[in-house]
């Protein structure tokens, strides 16, 4: 129960952070974007760490948990972000949401791999559904784009690119889908608790900071952060802090909850999006039937892949060999 409550709340901070990011990325740059986001986790990560006297861990983490951490920071933070923000320049937030839900089905998969957690045919349902959902959206954007079809506008008249926008969202979720594999089976070396999870999220974002700041030397990328504008460089600072706060939720629930529970109720974020943009974005956003449709398709698939079959079978009067089959579990 602790680990979905802490989901949820992963769920929420992350659908605020797509509202402030995309805000962000109308005006400002992916690069000043990541500039500010990124360093900004390592202090905020540290600070519950000082306030409730768990700088000892670091003691007790061994310098495997500490590689797992930093691959999964740098995986993350750096390409998953960074494709993350491509997609929200290019299509924002609503167009992007469904179409990376590809790093559910990148989890589940090396979960069965790796962790020894198992598939079922509810689960198998659940992925088509988050997969088939979205596909149908992007191929029938994509063939109207490539025919010069009139395309969704928001009020402010923003016209998506689709192609990149769907790229780099499909991209962001190779990056957001390996990472929760080798979070968990950091955390499940460490074998610390709550306490190795705000240790691993300090870890993870200091090697991505670090990893970050090797661009700085490229000439005039610190030419771009300088020259942001105060009331871009605000939307930023909120996407960093929000996206922290995500984070951690997200690092505390891996480590109290198996990875299968996490991250299909992380996909709450894709309602969630909806109503900070509307609240947030409405006149740079597209709110179309395709995109409702869409989101609805892939979350009633990331709701199937969180709950199991008793779960089902408690609420609905399902027939007994209907129940056996959907509890099969492979391999």
């Amino acid at each position: 129960m602790l680990g979905a409550f802490l989901s949820f709340l992963a769920a929420t901070f992350f659908a605020l952070n797509n509202a402030t990011t995309r805000r962000g990325v109308i005006t400002g740059t992916v690069a000043q974007a990541m500039a500010i986001t990124v360093p900004m986790g390592v202090p905020l990560f540290f600070l519950p760490l000082l306030v409730f006297d768990q700088l000892g861990v670091f003691a007790q983490l061994s310098g495997y948990t500490i590689f797992l951490f930093s691959v999964a920071g740098v995986l993350h933070f750096v390409w998953g972000r960074y494709c993350n923000y491509r997609a929200s320049k290019a299509i924002g937030a609503n167009l992007q949401g469904p179409a990376s839900q590809s790093d559910i089905v990148i989890t589940l998969a090396l979960a069965v791999l790796f962790l020894d957690e198992k598939l079922t045919p509810m689960r198998v349902l659940g992925i088509l559904l988050v997969v088939g959902g979205p596909l149908v959206t992007m191929v029938g954007d994509l063939r109207a784009a490539r025919k010069k079809a009139p395309e969704l506008e928001s009020k402010s008249g923003f016209q998506p690119k689709y192609f990149e926008g769907y790229l780099f969202a499909v991209l962001s979720g190779t990056g957001y889908g390996l990472s929760p594999i080798i979070v968990r089976l950091a955390l499940r070396d460490a074998n610390l608790g709550m306490a190795g999870g705000l240790a691993g999220g300090f870890i993870s974002y200091l090697a991505a900071a670090l990893f970050i700041s090797l661009f700085a030397f490229v000439p005039g990328q610190l030419n771009q952060v300088r020259k942001l504008d105060a009331k871009t460089r605000n939307w930023f600072i909120a996407s960093g802090v929000t996206v922290m706060l995500s984070q951690m939720f997200r690092y505390l629930a891996l480590s109290v909850a198996p990875v299968t529970v996490v991250q299909p109720i992380q996909r709450l974020s894709l309602v969630l999006r909806f109503f900070f943009s509307y609240v947030m974005n409405r006149d740079h956003e597209v709110f179309g039937r395709k995109v409702w449709i869409s989101t609805a398709v892939s979350l009633v698939g990331a709701v199937l892949l969180s709950m199991s079959m008793d779960q089902v079978a408690a609420v609905l009067p399902l027939p007994d060999w209907l129940v056996t089959f959907m509890k099969t579990e492979w391999p």
